[in-house]
C-alpha cells in the first residue's frame, strides 16, 4: 500500500524540496499541523518554525518561515519566504540577527518596529536551533 503522496516546496529563491513523502509536519500561524496521504483539503498560512518531512521511515528538519500551504488529496504545495536544511545554516549569522532584533526590541520604538523585531529573534532562534540540534553544537 502506498501512503505517499508529493510535496513541493518553493521559496522566491528556489525549489527548496520536490518529491514524494510520507508526512509532514509544519509550523502554522496556528500552530503544528501534520499532514498525511489522503488529508483533507486545506490551505493555511505558515508561521515561523518548522519543516519536518518523513520519507522511507526517517525524518529530515528544516526552518521555515512564513507562507502559505495548499493541501490537496494527493499533493502540498508550500509557498515560503525562507527554508533552510541545518547544513545551510550559518550559526554565526544567526547568532548576529538574534543579537540585532533583541537590540531593537530594547528601543522600544513603534509597534510596527516591535512586531518586525519579535519575528526576526523568532527566525534567529528557530535557524540557531535546527542548526546546533544537527551539527552537533
Amino acid at each position: 500500500m502506498d501512503n505517499k503522496y508529493h510535496l513541493e516546496v518553493l521559496t522566491p529563491y528556489r525549489k527548496f524540496y520536490d518529491g514524494d513523502v510520507e508526512e509532514i509536519i509544519v509550523t502554522t500561524s496556528a500552530g503544528e499541523v501534520g499532514v498525511q496521504k489522503g488529508h483533507i483539503p486545506m490551505t493555511v498560512a505558515l508561521g515561523i518554525g518548522t519543516l519536518k518531512i518523513k520519507n522511507d521511515n526517517e525524518w529530515k528538519e528544516a526552518s521555515i518561515s512564513n507562507g502559505f500551504m495548499e493541501v490537496k488529496q494527493d499533493n502540498v504545495v508550500i509557498l515560503a519566504n525562507a527554508a533552510e536544511w541545518p547544513e545551510e545554516i550559518d550559526i554565526k549569522r544567526a547568532e548576529a540577527a538574534k543579537e540585532r532584533a533583541e537590540e531593537r526590541l530594547r528601543q522600544k520604538k513603534s509597534q510596527k518596529e516591535y512586531l518586525l523585531a519579535k519575528a526576526a529573534l523568532r527566525r534567529a532562534l528557530v535557524r540557531m536551533t535546527i542548526a546546533k540540534k544537527y551539527k552537533n553544537i
